[in-house]
Parts: C-alpha cells; structure tokens; sequence
C-alpha cells in the first residue's frame, strides 16, 4: 500500500496514516503501536511532516500580497509593482523669533539658521524629551534697525543625522547599495548631494524621485525602497534613466529620524540651534525666545501593513494615469501624503450635471480643510496624470454630524452606581466616534449596532431608547447679500405636519433687531415645503417676522436660502461665524453621500441614565414605569447661551406623523 498523500495538517491525523500504511506491511501485522518503541518513532515521523507542512503553508502564503504576514515580504512584494510604502512621518511645528544684532561689533548682513537641531521640547513626556531640526539652511537678511526676523521656521521632530558613501567604480560588480543604517526615517526630510571626490568644494543636488516619467539620462535623481527592518536604500541612474554616477563620485547624505505620532501636541520650544553671519561667525546672543505659530502635528507611524496590501494594487491598476474615480481615490493619497479620507465622483451626477469635471474632497489627518495653497499645487499635479478634456476641482471639506439623544435604561441591582455604567456607555459611544466606520466619505452610521453597543456596555443595561439628528454647520458670509444651499444627502422626517422640522441656531439680520431663527413649513404634498424666520416673544412664544424666504425639499435633503443678508451669528466654529441647521432623518441609519464627512458629534449628543423598575424588582407591575418617548422631540430652535432664551420656558413640538412613502424608521 503507497503512503496516500496528506490532505489534513493535523498532528493526529497525520499519525493515524502513518500507523495504517505500516499496518499494511505484512512486518507488522498485529504489531502493538501504542505500547512500543516504535510508537515514539512515530511520533517524531508525525511531527516532522506537520512542521514541514506547516512551513511549506506559511512559505506558500508569503509569495502572495493578500496572505503575506511578515512586512519585509509584502514591501518586496509591492516593490514588484511599484509601490514604495510611506515612510514615517515626522510632527512638524511653526515657530518665529529674531536676533537683536545691535549690540554686536561687527554687524552682519545675514544671518544663517545651520541645518540640524533648532530646538528642544520645554518640558519631557514621561521619559522622552523631544528635539527638533530642520534639513536644510535657513538665511534672512538683517534690516536697518539690526534686527534678523525667522517667521514662522518648520521644524520637524527627530533627530537630524547624515551618512556619506564613496563610489567605487563606474559600473562596479556587483552593484554597490548604499543603505541608510537607520530605521524610522522620515524620507520627506531626505536631502541628497554628490561631490566629484570628496576633496571638491562644490555639490551638485539630486531630487527624489517616485517613477520614470520625465526622467532623461541627465536628470539628477535618486530613487528610494524599504529593505529590511524599516531601513531604506538609494538607487541612482543607470544612465539612461537618472544621471550615471562616476568613480570616486562622494555621496553625502541627511536626513530626520523621528519618533512620528509621539512628537504631536508640543507647543513649548527652547532654542538650541546654531546661528551664524555671513562672515561665519558664530552667533550666540542676542536671541529671543521662541513663540510658536502652531504646535507640532502631522506626526504619523510607517504605513501599515493592511495599508500597503489594500494601496499597492490600486496604485499599479492605475497605471500612473486618472480615468475612473477609483484612480483618483488611489493617487491622490500618494501625492498628498496628509490625506486622511477622499472622496470622488464625476460632474455628470450632479444636478445639473456638470461634464467635463471630476469633483475631489479631501479629508487631511490634521486640520478640518486643506489649504488653498495645497488645493491649487494638487490640481496641477493632477493634471499629468488626468485624461485631456477633464478638470479636477478640489471641494471644501463639507461634515454631516449626527447628534444622539440615549435614555439607558438599568437594572440598579447589578451595577454599584448610575454614574458607573454611563461611563462604560460614554467610553463605548467615544471609541465608535473615532472608529473608521464614521470618520470617511461613503459612511455609514449603524442605527442598530449603535443601540447594541449600548446595551452589551454593562450586564446592568436592560434596553435604550436612542433618537437621531442630523446637522450642517452653515457658514455665514456677514454684512453682504448671499444665497445659501444645504444639503444633508438623506431625506427628512416630516414631524410636524404644521411646521418646524427644522432647527436653527440664532442669527441676525439687517433691519430686524432681535435674534431669529429659521424653520420650515410643509407644502400638501409633504415632498417640498418654505422656509420662514421667526424669532421669540417673551421668551415663550415663536413670532413668524418673514415667510418664504427660501425653500426645502424633504425628499432630497436640500435647504435653499434665498438672498439674505447676515450680520451676526450667536455660534462660531474656528473663529468662523456658523448658523447650526439640524433635522430628524427619515431613516436612522445615515450615511455620508459623495462629498459629505460624516461624523458622530459626542459633544452635541446627550446621555441620561434611567432605573428599570421592573428588571430590578422594586416595581414589577410597572405601574410606576418611566416611559422614554422614541420620536424626536424637544425645543424648536438651537438655543445658545447668548441669545438671552429661558430655554425651560420653550414651546416644543412632538411628531404628529409621517408623510413619505418611502420605509421610514418612525
């Protein structure tokens, strides 16, 4: 009988076919294998087909992308096609200060900021004390009344360190790499020049560069990949690709390693640089502390491995060109590496449709929006890579917020305090906020995974009662006439048959004095309805002041204000003047369409906690049972503070019913 072959890795399966085969020799006929030597010999043969099958699985699993575990295999993977992962990234700061020269005996014309350490963090974190650099020299002049200004220096956190190589020969055999012995790089800061020899005064600079295009045989680049353990390796030209290197040729190299994520938040400087004049001078008084412009941020890990599986086939299926939204989605990540989340869809799904354009939303990891500057420098690298005939624009960041109202309901007996259980439900609300499944474009907030993740916080939480708002920030464009479009990208719930489904936060107008507020009034039909301002008399009573001053469609989620005039708003958002419009959607499960962000707002959401009297035994007929209701209610406007509202003493409004024939969640 031959040796059947394996389909099982099991180390008892393996064992009990290795017995039969020798059962079928005639040697061994009726041979007692559990209470013999041979026994133990069996073993060992077992164990060694189950560790050579296993590791003919994990050597199997690790020429593949999608099942490769260790880093350095899928990095040499994505190498095939292409792909370099992002290096670490390194937090970066804005910081000002000046040199007072006038004391000096010799005034200078310049004074140069050396490349290197700037500056030290003022105070540690925990054990860690953090430095920052720049890469390159920084030189301003000195003005009239001897003063040298450096506004607003970008400092990169890390520590600022070089390497040098020699060329051995032209063509040598083999190759020559030249490997960067550091790990955690920031390749951002990497700053390359080769010399003749090394005696030669002069340098000439060489650019990084991600591919082939555009590159001649006398273009002064280099190109870089990850090896082993995080460290990189620089590849020159070949001589048709990227300029030859020559004999003798001295490479000198700089660059940050930095401690990424860990250096974000710090606001406190102490200079620690090397300042000196345009005689080389060395400059050491004079200089005055440090004020920072913006504390350090952008500081990120090395790509990840899931990131570098789901990136590197994109980027390849690209083919470094933008057709489909699906190319743009996969490039613009690669050449704004700040890029959090991004969103695009084509101009022809508009409404009107707008042909000839693809529309870009980019969520940044730091910061609400991208700057114009960035937009603008973005659009005209797009542009080498889109189709002739299509126009990128690039959107502001446009955020949809969904606000909850939770009643949790508890047995008392098994938890020691209301307080208690109401942290584990924040703290599980908090860690769903911040999860992936809310902060992209196209997300989705999960009515019912939401309402059970309440309920599995604590075994106390017997049910929850939980409601759903939606809510656009407005922003306001003060003492001029405009027109204003919000929309929600899901359709509203039509409360109140009468009017006010629509909450606003105070504002005021030119010629009308007092606070107002914008609210809504259902057409028949219930699929469109007006806009009206009013404002609150005595504190207790809404006073309609101006009807028809725009239009919503319940249907589409769209409000359209008509020109109006805006002098101020009660609430700010960044220094920004806003105008909060928040509505009940019609389903409960809310997402983010084309350029909408979505995100769950846990500082507008509320939480009470209510005892179960029946689950706990102190009521069980119920007769004193607390009911929550489950339709959205409340005040019908967005109070602020100072707008001078007795918010105990407003009306509400609760829902008379629903109009929409679609499936609701009411």
């Amino acid at each position: 009988m031959a040796l059947v072959n394996f389909t099982n890795l099991d180390f008892d399966q393996i064992k009990v076919s290795i017995k039969d085969y020798l059962r079928s020799n005639s040697n061994f006929t009726d041979y007692d294998f559990e209470g013999s030597n041979l026994s133990t010999i069996i073993d060992v043969l077992a164990y060694n087909t189950y560790i050579s099958s296993y590791n003919a699985n994990m050597v199997s699993n690790e020429v593949f992308i999608d099942s490769a575990t260790l880093r350095e295999n899928v990095v040499a993977l994505a190498r095939n096609i292409g792909y370099v992962p992002r290096s670490r990234t390194a937090a970066h700061a804005l910081v000002s200060f000046f040199v007072d020269t006038t004391g000096f005996s010799t005034k200078p014309i310049t004074l140069t900021l050396k490349k290197g350490v700037v500056c030290t963090a003022a105070s540690t974190f925990g054990t860690e004390s953090y430095a920052f650099a720049i890469p390159s020299d920084i030189t301003v002049p000195v003005d009239s009344n001897g003063f040298a200004t450096f506004t607003d220096i970008q400092i990169f956190e890390g520590t600022y360190l070089t390497a040098n190589f020699t060329v051995e020969a032209d063509n040598p055999s083999p190759p020559k790499r030249y490997i960067l012995n550091n790990e955690h790089i920031d390749t951002s800061t990497l700053r390359v020049e080769v010399r003749d020899t090394q005696a030669s005064t002069s340098s000439k600079k060489y650019l990084l560069s991600d591919s082939l295009f555009e590159v001649t045989a006398s273009s002064r680049v280099f190109f870089i990949q990850e090896i082993e353990d995080e460290r990189y390796e620089l590849i020159f030209g070949d001589g048709i690709f990227g300029e030859q290197l020559k004999a003798l040729n001295y490479i000198e190299t700089s660059y940050i390693k930095t401690n990424g994520e860990n250096g974000n938040g710090i606001s406190s400087f102490l200079f620690n640089g090397r300042l000196v004049d345009n005689n080389n001078n060395l400059v050491s008084t004079g200089i005055s502390l440090l004020s920072t412009t913006q504390a350090s941020e952008g500081g990120k890990e090395i790509e990840s491995i899931d990131s570098i599986k789901s990136y590197a086939p994109r980027i390849y299926s690209t083919q470094n060109r933008a057709v489909t939204a699906a190319d743009y989605e996969a490039l613009i990540p690669k050449i704004y590496p700040e890029t959090q989340s991004v969103s695009v869809f084509g101009g022809e799904e508009l409404q009107p449709p707008q042909y000839g354009k693809v529309f870009i939303t980019i969520k940044p990891f730091y910061g609400p929006f991208v700057p114009n500057s960035i937009k603008d420098n973005l659009k005209d690298k797009l542009r080498s890579y889109s189709v002739a005939g299509i126009v990128p624009e690039i959107l502001d960041l446009k955020y949809l917020y969904v606000e909850t109202d939770i009643t949790a309901y508890y047995n008392a007996n098994l938890a020691p305090s209301a307080d208690f259980v109401k942290t584990l439900i924040s703290n599980n609300i908090t860690d769903y906020a911040q999860s992936s499944e809310m902060n992209k474009y196209g997300a989705k907030f999960k009515y019912s995974k939401f309402q059970t993740l309440i309920d599995n916080s604590h075994q106390s939480v017997t049910s929850n009662i939980t409601t759903v708002a939606m809510r656009r920030d407005l922003k306001a464009r003060l003492n001029q006439v405009a027109e204003y479009e919000v929309c929600f990208g899901n359709p509203f719930y039509i409360k109140n048959a009468n009017s006010y489904n629509i909450k606003s936060s105070g504002f005021k107008i030119f010629g009308v004095s007092e606070t107002v507020y914008i609210s809504d009034s259902p057409n028949a039909d219930m699929h469109k309805g007006s806009l009206f301002l009013f404002k609150l008399d005595s504190q207790t009573q809404p006073s309609i002041i101006r009807r028809n001053i725009g239009t919503v469609d319940y249907h589409k989620g769209e409000i359209m204000i008509d020109a109006i005039n805006l002098v101020s708003t009660s609430k700010t958002l960044q220094g920004q003047p806003i105008i909060e419009l928040s509505v009940c959607p019609r389903s409960n499960d809310v997402i983010g369409l084309q350029d909408l962000y979505l995100q769950l707002d846990i500082n507008s959401s509320t939480l009470n906690m209510l005892t179960d009297d029946i689950s706990s035994g102190s009521n069980p007929s119920g007769t004193l049972y607390k009911s929550t209701p489950s339709y959205m209610n409340g005040n019908i406007a967005r109070i602020a503070p100072g707008d001078g509202i007795d918010i105990a003493s407003l009306p509400t409004y609760s829902v008379l019913g629903d109009s929409t024939t679609s499936t609701p969640s009411y």
